[in-house]
């Protein structure tokens, strides 16, 4: 009996261990399908509500289309505002301002030429062939010169080509740019002017035209070849500067056979008063003849061919330059010079 009773009690507490399970579980279950049923309903919501701003957005002429995020930083940056009633309507160009701009632009680009082609006074006069710049100060100072109908006696005054310079009562015009070769003798220096006595370049140039022309560099007494002349300034500058690399070949006497091995070493290049020397080209000029050699270089170092031929234990004995960046001495005789043709300045100026 008591087995019996235990066995019934044991059964009765599981029915209700049971009951209190599956309504533990209904009431769960019930509380899952409500917050369900909110959650659906709340996305509902909100999916109409966004469906129907983007509705909204597409069918509402009167807003503009959304813009992606660069052209909305165009927009902000820009101070115009585009109308409402047009929407792909570009803003108009404010071109007072555009106008403004290029006349400035314009302005500055016309005074950055003109004060390029000032030039001090005393070298307008020089260039003019009424005398030196030196003698030229002297007459500035001293108020024998006028420009523009009024007296200058500062030094250091700047005139450009329209300017109406008169000297002593004479009027003076910049003159004409002029350019000619020369292809220089021995026993001849390169001097405008020699308080000895010796002849000069000078002297072999002197009727070629009324202008004042200088040479272009210089080349020692007893060395000859090409020789440039002119009254450029700019251009003088540019073929001597060190910066632009103009070519220049000679061709060398040596005292004695120029070695295979120095040959192969002076091509590699020579260092020359802590300067490093680059041989542009070096040969020799005849089989027979190793003591005759052509070289190629763009130093402009004073005596630079002889003092790397010295460098080598070898003595010049003579020195023709033959070739100065594209110009040669080709059909001119020794101790003769010609004009350059327009197409040889214009190569020179492109150098």
């Amino acid at each position: 009996m008591e087995n019996q009773k235990k066995i019934n009690n044991k059964k009765s507490s599981e029915k209700n261990t049971l009951k209190k399970t599956k309504k533990v579980f209904q009431k769960s279950k019930k509380e899952f399908d409500n917050s369900e049923k909110k959650y659906s309903l709340k996305q509902n919501l909100e999916n109409n509500e966004n469906f129907s701003r983007k509705t909204e957005k597409l069918f509402d002429t009167e807003k503009p289309l959304k813009q992606s995020r660069g052209a909305e930083k165009r927009q902000n940056k820009s101070t115009q505002q585009r109308p409402e009633n047009s929407i792909f309507e570009k803003p108009k160009r404010n071109t007072r301002n555009i106008e403004s701009s290029r006349r400035k632009e314009n302005t500055k680009n016309f005074k950055s030429k003109n004060s390029k082609e000032e030039i001090r006074l005393n070298k307008f006069i020089s260039n003019s062939g009424v005398c030196s710049r030196r003698d030229a100060d002297i007459l500035i100072s001293t108020g024998l010169v006028k420009v523009n109908g009024k007296i200058i006696t500062t030094l250091g005054y700047k005139v450009n080509k329209n300017d109406k310079v008169v000297v002593d009562g004479n009027e003076i015009k910049s003159e004409k740019k002029v350019y000619l070769i020369l292809n220089k003798p021995k026993d001849t220096i390169t001097t405008t002017d020699d308080p000895t006595g010796r002849k000069t370049v000078m002297d072999i140039v002197k009727n070629a035209c009324k202008e004042r022309i200088y040479p272009v560099g210089r080349l020692d007494r007893n060395t000859t070849g090409i020789l440039i002349f002119t009254n450029d300034g700019d251009l003088s500058k540019r073929l001597t500067h060190p910066s632009h690399k103009i070519i220049k070949v000679y061709q060398v006497t040596l005292d004695k056979n120029l070695t295979s091995e120095d040959l192969k070493s002076i091509s590699n290049g020579v260092k020359i008063d802590d300067d490093f020397v680059e041989i542009d080209d070096i040969a020799w000029v005849e089989k027979g003849k190793k003591n005759i050699v052509g070289i190629q270089i763009h130093s402009g170092k004073y005596h630079v061919v002889k003092r790397i031929f010295e460098k080598f234990g070898y003595n010049v004995i003579k020195l023709d330059r033959t070739m100065f960046g594209p110009l040669t001495k080709k059909n001119l005789p020794r101790g003769t010079w010609r004009f350059l043709t327009e197409e040889e300045i214009s190569i020179l100026h492109r150098l």
